[in-house]
């Protein structure tokens, strides 16, 4: 059985879950979610939580038990009180500045990079642009453009130049000590 599929998902006050044969929708204060799901989980609201269960014990139905309560724990999550990762760009003349809907980067190349934020998430820059925190009620869409921009200049082992997460630590190594 699994430890993360039988644990039932708390419905918070002002948040509905709606399933259908194929599909459950999650309505919030902040917006609205839909994931689709495979026919061998079956997806039932209880009362005030939402359940669970495999129709078989076939692989495949073992696999995504687990999965889709997590999915639709994020999407309770995300709609009642969002999700939010912050980046840290550390490195001399390192910035962002937003611009509409673009973000505009300067990471040390001799061009600037030009990132544009998806629909459903809101970007802003904080720190005199050395910050930038992103927010919204997707959480496989947050984490995925954080990724996508930390990717353009990953943090460097000897200087930590780079972009960071906000609570991730650099493993700083000792350069060359040029003795013979």
């Amino acid at each position: 059985m699994s430890r993360i599929g039988i644990r039932p998902v708390q419905i918070p006050q002002g948040v509905k879950v709606a399933v259908s044969p194929t599909s459950v929708t999650v309505e919030g204060p902040k917006g609205k979610l839909v994931q689709e799901y495979i026919p061998e989980v079956e997806i039932a609201v209880e009362g005030s939580t939402v359940v669970v269960n495999r129709k078989n014990d076939s692989k495949q139905a073992k696999a995504f038990h687990g999965l889709y309560r997590n999915l639709i724990n994020n999407m309770v999550i995300g709609v009642s009180q969002g999700f939010k990762k912050t980046l840290v760009l550390n490195g001399v003349g390192y910035r962002a500045e937003l611009q509409g809907n673009l973000l505009v980067m300067s990471l040390g190349y001799s061009t600037d990079f030009a990132v544009v934020v998806p629909q459903g998430l809101a970007v802003t820059v904080e720190a005199n642009g050395q910050k930038v925190v992103v927010s919204g009620i997707d959480r496989a869409l947050l984490g995925k453009f954080a990724s996508e921009v930390r990717s353009l200049r990953e943090p460097e082992p000897y200087k930590g130049k780079g972009i960071r997460y906000e609570d991730e630590k650099i493993r700083r190594k000792v350069g060359k000590t040029g003795v013979k």
